[in-house]
């Protein structure tokens, strides 16, 4: 193999007059390395962004829900404590899962509203982070004498930001929470309401929680929507997020198979499944890039070849076999491959850690906002690259860069010394 490596290597030198052909081993190198940079950049921000997204999703959600199909839970205290035995299980915590309607002067909105308790909601969910108004003790009845101006009339809800603006509600207002299921008075139906007074405000940064979700207290829950000592399920913390299916199959062994337990990704499964699918799918269009650059490849082994005809056949009239000659241009084809990928991801890298700076000097130059706060919510741009994904982008592209080798390779080999020499 040095004899081929070394043909290999002095082909790639050009020479004076030969100083086209090492431009184009240039651009042809510029062009993989442009493609490597790209993938990497692009999927680094996109996993960034994913994990961002569960990082928002495991603040206000728990990693495992208990749920019973049917009914709701009894004894949830009993059962709490057989959860928390379970190897894996941190932390537990009670909750009411229920649609509503919330009516203010201004309007009306479709809620999810969900009855917690205060006290172990905190170990188990990062709710109490999230509030950017009142804390989540707010909840819970004050002793206040009712001839203390303090004294709060109303049992107390915490709304999201988004449902607050929509609805114009601030700390303090109040609100009215009307029940799909009504009430049953000598004269009908009649919807079920109550009035609340806002206590809190939380910033979960998504949209459709801040829109929508709202909390209440479990007793004031269960005497609003007249449970008695029932819950809808109860919420589970385990040590590692990215065990919870496992930890879930214990969890339903412990408890039975008449339990529901559903862990925070079969939850949002439809929402990652989506993610994961536009991931793919990027993928797969930017390796079009590399594809590119392979044609580049293609080309200037070509024109290696048909600048090297005479080289070709004189080693060949020496004793060189067709494989070595074959090998000498697949050398070629692959250096420019592994020199694109490696500079391809130095720079894909280097671009990621600075895709703030690049992403405020485009918005700079072209008075546009790349990533509207409103649309996205989100305060920077997440750049989270694996080195797993590293190593396939490297993997296919030196593939293809191979590949691309093969045709001018196996035409090198098959020329005819004589006829080159008689032409050449």
């Amino acid at each position: 193999m040095k004899f081929e490596l070394f043909v290999s290597f002095r082909y790639l030198k050009a020479k004076r007059k030969q100083a086209f052909l090492s431009l184009i081993t240039i651009i042809s190198v510029a062009g993989v390395a442009i493609g490597v940079m790209t993938l990497i950049t692009v999927l680094g921000v996109m996993s960034g962004f994913e994990n961002d997204l569960k990082e928002k999703i495991l603040g206000t959600n728990a990693h495992l829900r208990v749920l019973h199909p049917f009914q709701g839970i009894e004894n949830y205290r009993t059962m709490a404590s057989q959860i928390e035995q379970t190897a894996g299980v941190t932390a537990t915590t009670p909750f009411i899962y229920t649609e509503a309607m919330l009516s203010t002067e201004i309007g009306v909105s479709g809620v999810i509203l969900l009855g917690i308790d205060p006290q172990t909601a905190p170990q188990v969910t990062n709710l109490a982070q999230t509030l950017s108004q009142g804390i989540l003790e707010d909840l819970l009845p004050r002793q206040i004498p009712e001839s203390d101006p303090r004294a709060k009339s109303f049992p107390g809800i915490i709304i999201g930001k988004e449902l607050g603006k929509n609805l114009g509600v601030l700390k303090g207002d109040e609100v009215t929470v009307i029940s799909p299921l009504g009430e049953q008075t000598p004269m009908g139906t009649v919807p079920r309401m109550k009035k609340f007074q806002v206590v809190g405000m939380f910033d979960s940064g998504m949209y459709e929680y801040d829109a929508k979700w709202t909390y209440i207290s479990i007793p004031a829950a269960q005497q609003f929507f007249q449970m008695g000592d029932v819950v809808t399920g109860i919420e589970v913390k385990v040590d590692d997020a990215y065990k919870a299916y496992a930890i879930a199959q214990d969890v339903r062994h412990r408890l039975g198979n008449h339990y529901q337990v559903r862990d925070w990704m079969e939850m949002n499964k439809n929402l990652f499944s989506a993610l994961r699918l536009e991931k793919i799918t990027m993928f797969i269009i930017l390796i079009l890039i590399v594809l590119v650059a392979a044609f580049g490849i293609i080309s200037i082994l070509i024109m290696i070849v048909m600048e090297k005809t005479s080289d070709i056949a004189i080693l060949k009239t020496m004793g060189a076999r067709a494989e070595s000659i074959m090998g000498i241009f697949m050398i070629d084809g692959l250096v420019i491959g592994v020199a694109g990928a490696l500079l391809g991801t130095m720079g894909g890298i280097l671009l990621g850690w600075n895709i703030e700076t690049v992403a405020a000097w485009i918005e700079r130059l072209f008075n546009i906002t790349v990533f509207p706060p409103e649309i996205y919510y989100i305060d920077r741009i997440p750049f989270h690259i694996r080195l797993e994904d590293i190593l396939v982008i490297n993997l296919i592209t030196i593939l293809i860069s191979f590949l691309a080798t093969l045709f001018p390779a196996w035409q090198a080999s098959r020329l005819d010394p004589a006829e080159a020499l008689r032409y050449g």
